[in-house]
């Protein structure tokens, strides 16, 4: 079951980064820019928070 998403954020970005997600998501035939800004940012934060865990052998 999917969570309702009902909490929002907002970002800026500059000229430079915006023509950067243009050009992505225009290659890449992207349409739905907040899933792909929300998995992305996800991603990176399961990742890091993954790479934090101490380990066995630490």
């Amino acid at each position: 079951m999917k969570a309702p998403r009902e909490n929002r954020i907002t970002i800026l970005l500059n000229e430079q980064e915006q023509r950067a997600l243009d050009r992505f998501c225009e290659r890449y035939n992207i349409t739905n820019r907040s899933r792909l800004v929300r998995e992305s940012l996800m991603r990176a934060i399961l990742k890091k928070i993954e790479n934090d865990q101490p380990t066995l052998f630490d």
